[in-house]
């Protein structure tokens, strides 16, 4: 696989093709108004062409408008932009799934977005409350069908709203109902989960790449510690003796090693940050490349660390992290 900055394009499932690095858009509610904003155009100016968002964030006009503006001043064309966007688990009810993807092209105020993925396979009560729960602070579910969830998809794909489809936090059997699903007319082209060198995601990578589904990792650095997410006794992945010491040999940061660790095996990686030093530094992993026995010891460093547990919804009948993968 031959990545560059310039051209770092790889080929999906359906013919068409994803920057192997995007920008991931995530944010606090208390965000600044306007961080998002700054934030992709700077990432557009250096050279991304992925920008991986989604309605949940509540930041989509943001990112829409760094878009068009960097169009209207010729910058780039929309052709040259791969956006993907989710669909959030309180719209998985079939009659819900258009009306969702028009509510994201809306805000984007653009016709079209490359990549829509189910966010997770875990449905909540249908509606426009992002999370529904009763009056005892109990979470109200909503039995999932996902089969019925991607037919809708698929005709979300026909009637030209969305160019590709995928998922993400699917597990293995999760993602074999929708492979083996009669009347199947568009395969997920990528499974959107948590990956790096604490969690190499061996498993589910190898069952991935049989069926030609990409792995794009989020959380590809670790996470942001936030405690209501997030497992706080898991370590500091940056920290690693081991990644340090490649990022001392290559005159690079533990950040970018652990980046070009999972590009070079074919895993996408949208690290999301709002700092435009930090956007630039993870984009400068295309000049050096780790030798085998480096990407084997960095394979070697798994730990089985889930930092994103979603352990709110483990009673969930389709939580996806009880299986083994």
């Amino acid at each position: 696989m031959n990545l560059s900055a310039a051209n770092h394009l790889i080929r999906l499932n359906d013919g068409n093709s994803i920057p192997i690095i995007g920008l991931g858009t995530y944010s606090e509610p208390k965000t600044t108004k306007g961080a998002c904003l700054a934030a992709v155009k700077a990432a557009i100016d250096m050279g991304y062409r992925h920008i991986d968002g989604a309605y949940l964030y509540r930041n989509e006009h943001e990112v829409g408008a760094a878009i068009r503006e960097q169009i209207e001043q010729g910058k780039v064309r929309r052709e040259d932009i791969f956006y993907c966007g989710k669909l959030w688990a309180t719209h998985h009810v079939p009659h819900l799934v258009r009306p969702a993807l028009e509510r994201t092209l809306k805000a984007l105020e653009l016709d079209y977005i490359d990549l829509y993925i189910i966010e997770m396979p875990m449905a909540l009560k249908p509606g426009d409350v992002f999370y529904p729960k009763d009056e005892n602070g109990r979470w109200l579910y909503h039995t999932s069908n996902l089969c019925a969830t991607w037919e809708a998809l698929e005709a979300c794909k026909d009637a030209g709203l969305v160019k590709s489809l995928g998922v993400s936090n699917f597990n293995r059997r999760q993602l074999e109902l929708i492979l083996n699903k009669p009347g199947l007319k568009y395969k997920p082209v990528s499974n959107q989960v948590e990956c790096h060198p604490y969690f190499t995601q061996p498993k589910l990578l190898k069952f991935c790449r049989q069926h030609d589904i990409l792995i794009v990792a989020y959380s590809p650095l670790g996470t942001s510690r936030n405690p209501e997410w997030v497992n706080l006794s898991s370590p500091p992945l940056l920290k690693d003796a081991y990644l340090n010491s490649l990022a001392k040999k290559y005159n690079k940061t533990a950040a970018q090693v652990v980046l070009r660790f999972n590009i070079q095996r074919g895993v996408a990686v949208i690290p999301k940050s709002f700092n435009p030093e930090r956007i630039k530094e993870n984009f400068q992993i295309f000049d050096f490349s780790l030798t085998e026995e480096e990407m084997e010891n960095v394979e070697g460093l798994n730990r089985n660390v889930r930092f994103v547990q979603l352990l709110m919804w483990s009673d969930h009948p389709e939580y996806p992290f009880h299986d083994e993968y």
